[in-house]
C-alpha cells in the first residue's frame, strides 16, 4: 500500500454551506482518517492520511464541494504518513 498523508487548504465559499460535513461523509467513505475544522479566514482545513489513490479521490469530491459551495482553490501539501489518527473527524 502506497500510505501518505496531505494537508488541503480549500478557498471559496466553503462556510455555511456544509463543507465540514460533506468533507467528513466523503473521507469516511473512503476509509481515510485525519480532520476537517474551519478557519477565521473563511477557508477549510484538512489533514487525512491513508492510501494515496483514495486521498486524490477525496481531492476530486473536495473540489466540487456540497451544494451551495463554490470551491477556488484546494492547496495541497503531501506529507509522510504517520499513522496519528485513528478516524476521521470535525475539529472545532
Amino acid at each position: 500500500m502506497n500510505q501518505c498523508a496531505a494537508e488541503i487548504t480549500v478557498t471559496g465559499l466553503v462556510h455555511g454551506v456544509g463543507y465540514r460535513y460533506f468533507c467528513t461523509r466523503a473521507a469516511k467513505e473512503l476509509s481515510l482518517t485525519g480532520w476537517v475544522t474551519n478557519n477565521k479566514e473563511e477557508t477549510v482545513s484538512i489533514f487525512v492520511e491513508g492510501q494515496r489513490d483514495l486521498i486524490e479521490t477525496l481531492i476530486k469530491e473536495l473540489a466540487v464541494g456540497p451544494p451551495g459551495s463554490k470551491v477556488k482553490e484546494l492547496d495541497i501539501v503531501w506529507l509522510e504518513y504517520s499513522g496519528c489518527c485513528k478516524k476521521f473527524e470535525i475539529r472545532y
